[in-house]
C-alpha cells in the first residue's frame, strides 16, 4: 500500500474585513472553511482554486498571492497538502447552485471565527488566515 496524499487548494478572499467562507457538512456535523477542494486533472492550481470558490460560493474570483502550503495529517489518517491562495472578489453568481454538502457561503470576521473555533474544519482554517494576516505574501509567479 503506497503513500497518496491528497492535494488540495483554498481562498482566502477577504472584503470589508469579512472572509469569504462556507459552511458545509463533514459527515453529520456542519464545519467553517474556506473554500477548498481538491486538484482535478489537467488543472493548475490557480484553475482549481478559482473553480472551487465559484462551485462553492457563487463568487468568481482572481487568485493574487500565495498565502501558503501546508500539510494536515487528517484523524483518518489521510495526509493533504494545501496550497492557500489570496483572491479578490470579481463577480458574485448568486442563481448559481453551490457544491453538494455546501449549505451557504457566508462571510465572517477574524474574530467570529475565532469564537467559533470549535467549528471550523480544522485548525489550517486559523492557521492560512494568521498567516494571510502576519506573513509574506508570494507572488503567484512561484507556482511554475
Amino acid at each position: 500500500m503506497g503513500f497518496n496524499p491528497h492535494l488540495t487548494v483554498a481562498t482566502i478572499v477577504e472584503h470589508d474585513g469579512r472572509f469569504l467562507m462556507v459552511e458545509e457538512m463533514q459527515g453529520q456535523r456542519l464545519v467553517i472553511n474556506q473554500p477548498a477542494g481538491h486538484l482535478e486533472a489537467d488543472e493548475s492550481l490557480i484553475e482549481a482554486a478559482v473553480r472551487e470558490t465559484l462551485e462553492e460560493t457563487g463568487w468568481t474570483v482572481q487568485p493574487t498571492a500565495l498565502t501558503g502550503i501546508y500539510l494536515f495529517k487528517a484523524a483518518n489518517g489521510e495526509t493533504y497538502q494545501r496550497v492557500c491562495f489570496t483572491a479578490k472578489t470579481v463577480e458574485h453568481h448568486p442563481e448559481l447552485s453551490l457544491d453538494e454538502g455546501i449549505v451557504r457561503a457566508s462571510w465572517l470576521t477574524l474574530d467570529e471565527l475565532e469564537r467559533r473555533r470549535n467549528e471550523l474544519r480544522s485548525y489550517l482554517v486559523l492557521d492560512c488566515l494568521h498567516d494571510y494576516r502576519h506573513k509574506p505574501h508570494y507572488p503567484l509567479e512561484v507556482i511554475r
